[in-house]
């Protein structure tokens, strides 16, 4: 079972990179294979070219947008990690997803729509936020985040989208011993569904 895990948050000490490795940690001691795609370790840049535009005279797959394309073919679990800033992902998110799930690698034309080029891989959130659980549920915040962005994303792409997990009240000066129940819920998730029965 190879996992890619992307990670969208500029603070290598933060709480999602945390949450990463918690997520990499759990796989791996049952024995999967992770690969971790750090987006501002990288330096990745979000802005679509209009060299990338499919329909350009002088469309060309960037190199950066290849390397990613090529670790992401290899990959039957995608794990998107990201703070909630504006209720929604950061940009430097959905820019990768823009260049990287292109035309042509994630789907192609078909008749009356288009057709899905990713069938088989399965897609995992871990979404944060400094507001508690109970006040992002009473907005409807993660629930509209996963119509718009999570299922629509797969449905274009044929992901599976196995779940998604919100984390709230991660602000500065959280105690250990609650992120470290929070990182056990990740590693539950790991568990839920990558666990195989004895």
């Amino acid at each position: 079972m190879t996992h890619v895990v992307v990670l969208a948050h500029p603070a290598p000490s933060s709480f999602n990179a945390g949450a990463a490795h918690a997520y990499m940690e759990a796989v791996r001691a049952l024995g999967g294979d992770c690969a971790l795609r750090d987006l501002y370790q990288q330096d990745f840049d979000p802005r679509l070219k209009s060299t990338e535009l499919p329909w350009s005279k002088d469309f060309a797959v960037a190199a950066d947008v290849a390397s990613e394309r090529k670790v992401i073919s290899g990959a039957r679990t995608l794990v998107f990690v990201y703070p909630f800033w504006f209720n929604a992902p950061p940009a430097i998110l959905k820019g990768y997803v823009e260049r990287v799930f292109g035309l042509g690698f994630a789907y192609e034309p078909a008749f009356g729509g288009t057709r899905p080029l990713l069938d088989g891989k399965r897609l995992i959130t871990i979404s944060t936020s400094g507001a508690p659980n109970q006040w992002v549920g009473q907005t409807g915040a993660v629930e509209r985040l996963r119509e718009s962005f999570d299922n629509h994303l797969a449905a274009v792409c044929g992901l599976t989208v196995l779940e998604h997990l919100h984390l709230g009240g991660v602000t500065q000066g959280i105690r250990g011993d609650v992120v470290e129940r929070m990182f056990d819920q990740v590693r539950a998730l790991v568990h839920r569904h990558f666990s195989r029965p004895a």
